[in-house]
């Protein structure tokens, strides 16, 4: 796995970087900038990009608007991002391409190494890894959408599991409750925010998602 980083703390940035080397993972570079980030991406094309969200020179969305460039330059390209607020804007600019190989982190997260190692390679392997704690910002911040408001409590339990990432034994361990019972919930969810079966097969998350960027428009 080779990896880029983009996160303007030096402390921050040397530390993820001796994490992760730690761990065998090639780090092929570390960059404090947006500029210096695109540069590393189209110079060493590497399959994981873990971006800081405020960078310079205004420290407001300068690593969301990298990633999302660094995305139309290399499509395939996964993207971990790390912030250390809860932004809205990551919900409606680089989650419009698309929910796979995408992950949003606080960076709370990255001291507990397992969790973070564990999202990395989530990401890494095409999935999605969304905090739990971003997903409950989130939902608390954003206005009711009608579908949304169709969801029973225990849809809205199951949803914000899937937009972690995790897969349905893994939501019913959490939850108490049997695999058949996520399995239902799941397809009543996908029914009530008119996810077809048809749909691409990242409709799982895409179901948390598409629901954020519809509250945030309708805000």
């Amino acid at each position: 796995m080779r990896i880029v980083i983009a996160e303007d703390d030096p402390l921050l940035r040397e530390g993820l970087a001796l994490l992760l080397r730690a761990e065998s993972l090639d780090v092929v570079a570390a960059t404090g900038t947006p500029d210096e980030f695109l540069a590393a991406i189209d110079a060493h094309r590497p399959d994981v990009a873990i971006v800081d969200v405020r960078m310079p020179p205004t420290h407001t969305d300068e690593g969301i608007v990298a990633a999302v460039e660094a995305r139309r330059r290399q499509p395939r390209l996964a993207v971990l991002v790390l912030s250390a607020y809860v932004e809205q804007a990551f919900a409606t600019e680089l989650l419009a391409q698309g929910s796979s190989r995408l992950g949003y982190l606080l960076k709370e997260r990255v001291g507990r190494v397992q969790e973070f190692l564990d999202a990395l390679h989530r990401v890494a392997g095409g999935g999605t890894a969304i905090d739990p704690d971003v997903v409950a910002q989130l939902l608390a911040r954003t206005r009711p959408a009608t579908a949304l408001e169709r969801l029973t409590p225990r849809e809205r339990d199951v949803l914000a599991l899937m937009a972690e990432g995790l897969g349905n034994g893994a939501i019913a361990e959490r939850l108490v409750v049997t695999d058949g019972a996520v399995h239902k919930n799941i397809r009543s969810i996908f029914a009530k925010l008119d996810l077809a079966p048809t749909d691409r097969a990242d409709r799982r998350v895409t179901a948390v998602l598409r629901y954020l960027d519809d509250a945030h428009r309708r805000a």
